[in-house]
């Protein structure tokens, strides 16, 4: 204790006795130090100081109102406000507030961002609601965006499809605006709009060497011809989304040319718009082709058809990959799916009837060796076959989403036993999907 308290004491008179230099220093450097330290403040949180790359990353996850509230803080906050990095990538939400619930972009902020930072603006999404006024507001936006190159452009309809009641002529106008200034148009998603042919030819004609990404579902002024001219042109397209409508043996061929790359996702959507509806056979030849050129590409179908409208479908081998039905489909055709798609990976099932699947699942899981996901919503599967699937596609299958009303307990299995069976077969613990009850 006495050699602590005596280093003590020699600690204390070495200080005393520093030189006069020395004490000066220490003077200069405390009166820097309180003086750097705003009042009200701590030194370790000096948020005038964050490094502007810092302080962009933070201002990026901030709400768009938010963002604006924060830049009237203090002049380097409003300098990272109007930075052109925090503006290339934009969403524009238009909500009605009598009609929706959710938060729009205020109209202040909208006209300050076209006045300075139209020409920033590289990935633009509009997201509007069911309102037809809301569609518009979208459309003098685009049509005022004469000084941007954009990348990519998504326009979204959170409900029903608001585009399609917007003047034709408006939307068209407003659409080639972009598609004339921007010489660098990557992703292009624009389903449920009136886009029509003479815009696409605008599209192909100032995009052809840059666009990757075309998803255009439900446009129903786009012809065969229209979309045909977009795959002949635009060699570099990688994903496509369309109606089967505008599906032709033409377009497979098109898209399997030499010159263009390898397709990496094909969407069809397989609507039928009135029972009876008639629809056109694509050959497999077609189809063929398809798979020599880009051997690795999704096909992805959804079909929302009657019954008595498959008939043109699953008669051949189709590259088919993921399947999903929307509507009642019959034991016939699921049977037909078993025999001609070799490359099935994922199937849902929403409803199929009272007749039991058991054969069909058991041909499926024979010849559909690449299946590794299956959903069944309103179908009927006896619990012995359905365990005889499971144990023939084996652990491959890492989805795999059935409702508990769908098996049939039968002699061999109850429900309470067959969650064990299938487990085991899997490698995982497996249930049965429950109904909720309220």
């Amino acid at each position: 204790m006495k050699r602590v308290k005596g280093a003590e004491e020699g600690s204390n008179s070495s200080t005393s006795k520093s030189p006069p230099e020395s004490r000066k220093k220490v003077r200069k450097q405390v009166s820097e130090e309180s003086e750097a330290v705003v009042p009200g403040e701590s030194p370790d949180c000096e948020w005038a100081r964050l490094p502007q790359e810092l302080l962009l990353h933070i201002f990026q996850y901030l709400p768009l109102l938010d963002r604006a509230y924060a830049s009237q803080v203090c002049r380097r906050w409003n300098q990272a406000f109007h930075m052109p990095e925090l503006w290339r990538c934009f969403e524009f939400e238009l909500n009605q507030p009598a009609s929706s619930y959710l938060k729009a972009t205020h109209p202040d902020l909208i006209k300050q961002i076209i006045k300075r930072h139209s020409n920033h603006l590289q990935y633009v999404s509009f997201k509007v609601d069911s309102s037809t006024e809301s569609a518009e507001a979208a459309c003098d936006i685009l049509s005022q965006l004469v000084n941007c190159s954009l990348k990519t452009l998504g326009l979204i309809s959170t409900a029903r499809p608001s585009f399609m009641e917007v003047p034709k002529s408006h939307f068209i106008s407003a659409l080639t605006v972009v598609f004339v200034n921007s010489k660098s148009l990557s992703s292009l998603k624009i389903d449920d709009t009136p886009v029509d042919d003479p815009s696409l030819k605008v599209l192909v004609a100032n995009n052809s060497d840059t666009l990757k990404l075309l998803k255009m579902s439900s446009c129903p002024h786009v012809s065969p011809a229209g979309i045909l001219c977009v795959a002949d042109q635009c060699h570099g397209l990688r994903e496509l989304a369309l109606n089967y409508h505008l599906l032709s043996d033409e377009l497979l061929l098109a898209l399997s040319s030499e010159k263009h790359v390898h397709l990496e996702h094909l969407r069809i959507d397989v609507v039928s718009e009135n029972p009876g509806q008639h629809f056109h056979t694509i050959k497999k030849s077609s189809w063929d082709a398809m798979v020599r050129h880009s051997p690795k590409f999704n096909l992805v179908m959804y079909f929302f058809l009657y019954e008595e409208e498959f008939g043109p479908f699953f008669n051949e081998e189709i590259p088919v990959t993921h399947l999903y039905f929307g509507r009642s489909v019959s034991k016939e055709v699921l049977g037909r799916v078993g025999l001609h798609c070799p490359r099935l990976v994922e199937l849902v099932v929403c409803a199929n009837g009272l007749r039991p699947l058991d054969e069909e699942l058991i041909r499926i899981a024979k010849h559909c060796t690449q299946l590794s996901a299956i959903g069944l919503g309103e179908c009927e599967v006896s619990c012995s076959a359905f365990v005889e699937f499971v144990k023939m596609c084996g652990r491959r299958l890492s989805q795999l989403s059935i409702m508990e009303e769908v098996l049939i307990p039968d002699h061999k299995y109850s429900l309470d036993e067959i969650h064990w069976e299938v487990s085991k077969h899997l490698g995982r613990v497996w249930f049965p999907d429950m109904m909720p009850t309220w």
